[in-house]
């Protein structure tokens, strides 16, 4: 979504290993600056659907990093693996706390790649205010602005994780409000009907709290608003500790949680259609980095983002498990 920061993996599931935990061990190290990443050890191979033929990376040590929530480093674990699975070494530095510091990695080349969203790039990086609608003229000009910073943009998804309210059964049917513009309304119709779960960084982003409560003249007293960890929100909200809470529209703890959705009736929330962010050097020394990451990203909507959240953040599972089966699955790769 766009940058959307969530947090990491909850919980011990029935498929986390002692892999994870070293995962876990490295990422909370390399916070200490004591380390700078672990490699991953996949047995992989291109599988039928891979669309390139042989090991195009071979050779090649390639770093992946992500964002901390947990879509961001499935995605990152993706990009990892199916690098390994086309011959290169991979260094795994994912889950890195914020949006700033998984782009400066990619910007400095301390990292080769990322998965990153449009709307985060035009408006968190580049500066922008005014998100553009049509998601394919958003991709074209975030890349093309930001071939300055030594940044390739490759191709975009239709996976769309941008922001949204939603609120459970109970206020969804004692409040009757299904669009923002009519919690704009609420808000000063009753301002203490209007609370609001949200995510540190939500609160201060321009694409984020701030942005729309002026977009929608919204009056929302900063006494009325929570902030706290992505996962929290998702809770509070489910139980009606805030009446509004701040959702990714692929994350798959809205269905499970019964959940509902209010429409940006004004747009105001920018195309966060998630696409590979390469470091221009990278790719000029690696061109084949495009090459195999192509199917992947064509296969991603926003249907499957869900299916593989929840899994996260639903049942417990391990993202770099999520990741891999997802690609077994599909074809992009298989067990060497």
């Amino acid at each position: 979504m766009r940058t959307p920061p969530r947090e990491a993996p909850r919980r011990p599931g029935r498929r986390r290993g002692a892999r994870f935990l070293v995962v876990l061990l490295a990422t909370a190290l390399s916070s200490c600056g004591l380390v700078s990443g672990s490699a991953m050890s996949d047995n992989v191979l291109p599988g039928p659907k891979a669309g390139y033929p042989g090991r195009p990376l071979s050779g090649a040590q390639l770093t992946v990093t992500s964002k901390e929530f947990t879509e961001q480093i499935i995605l990152g674990q993706m990009m990892g693996i199916v690098f390994e699975a086309a011959g290169a070494k991979v260094i795994d530095k994912t889950s890195i706390q914020g949006s700033i510091g998984a782009r400066e990695a990619v910007k400095s080349g301390t990292a080769d790649a990322a998965y990153e969203y449009t709307g985060t790039g035009w408006i968190t990086y580049l500066g922008h205010t005014k998100p553009i609608v049509n998601p394919y003229q958003q991709w074209k000009a975030v890349r093309a602005e930001d071939r300055k910073n030594g940044i390739v943009w490759l191709p975009a998804s239709t996976l769309n994780n941008t922001y949204a309210l939603a609120l459970n059964t109970a206020n969804w049917k004692k409040l009757g409000v299904r669009t923002l513009s009519q919690v704009a309304a609420l808000s000063h119709k009753n301002p203490g009907a209007v609370t609001m779960c949200v995510e540190n960084e939500f609160a201060t982003r321009n694409d984020g709290l701030p942005g729309m409560a002026r977009a929608y003249g919204m009056n929302v007293p900063s006494a009325n608003i929570r902030k706290m960890t992505g996962g929290v929100v998702y809770t509070e909200t489910q139980k009606g500790t805030c009446a509004f809470g701040e959702v990714f529209t692929t994350d798959g703890r809205i269905k499970a949680m019964h959940l509902h959705v209010l429409a940006d009736d004004k747009h105001f929330f920018p195309n966060y259609n998630v696409a590979p962010e390469i470091n221009a050097e990278a790719l000029k020394k690696y061109p084949a980095m495009a090459k195999v990451l192509a199917p992947v990203t064509k296969a991603l909507n926003n249907t499957v983002a869900q299916e593989l959240n929840r899994k996260v953040d639903v049942d417990g599972e391990d993202p770099h498990e999520v990741a891999k089966d997802w690609l077994i699955r599909e074809g992009f790769i298989k067990e060497g």
